[in-house]
């Protein structure tokens, strides 16, 4: 009906042998269908998953690497700089001077901004001493603030872990 969920996985878009990776919008979107995938509610009607049957033949990375790799900030909860960096960079996200795509991060001073995976936008979180005092949604384009938002959902920046474990 009008109202059936319809979500899309894409494919990476590149050839086996390519030494390109795949483009972070499309590893951004993939991520958002296998986490909306691993969340649904028991109840929850899911009516069509649009897979393309090239991204259907390779393996899928473990629900537990998604779940345990999936990041909630939200007003007034404390943060710690540092420890938010190093868990970044675990989650594969990049450090650079601007966030203009998903995957990406960048910290200066008390302002922290995020491009997560599966997001349309970038957020920016505004630190007050160890505390988040404001999130906001922000024009990667033009780098000004938005709109609030209550709560950023930070997946991870990548498909496939990059520790050992990964290589099995």
């Amino acid at each position: 009906g009008p109202d059936s969920d319809i979500l899309a996985f894409p494919d990476w878009e590149t050839l086996p042998y390519d030494i390109l990776s795949p483009h972070q919008d499309l590893v951004s979107e993939r991520l958002e269908a296998l986490y909306r995938l691993l969340n649904r509610s028991p109840d929850a009607s899911l009516d069509v998953l649009v897979v393309p049957a090239t991204a259907a033949l390779y393996r899928l990375c473990p629900p537990s690497y998604i779940l345990g790799h999936t990041f909630f900030f939200k007003q007034g909860q404390q943060l710690d700089g540092e420890k938010l960096r190093a868990q970044l960079v675990f989650a594969g996200y990049q450090h650079v001077s601007q966030v203009v795509a998903p995957g990406e991060f960048s910290v200066r001073g008390g302002l922290i901004d995020l491009f997560p995976m599966g997001a349309t936008l970038p957020f920016r979180l505004d630190l007050l001493d160890d505390a988040i005092e404001t999130v906001r949604a922000f024009d990667p384009d033009t780098q000004r603030s938005l709109y609030p938002v209550p709560e950023v959902r930070l997946l991870p920046g990548r498909e496939f872990p990059l520790d050992e474990a990964a290589h099995d």
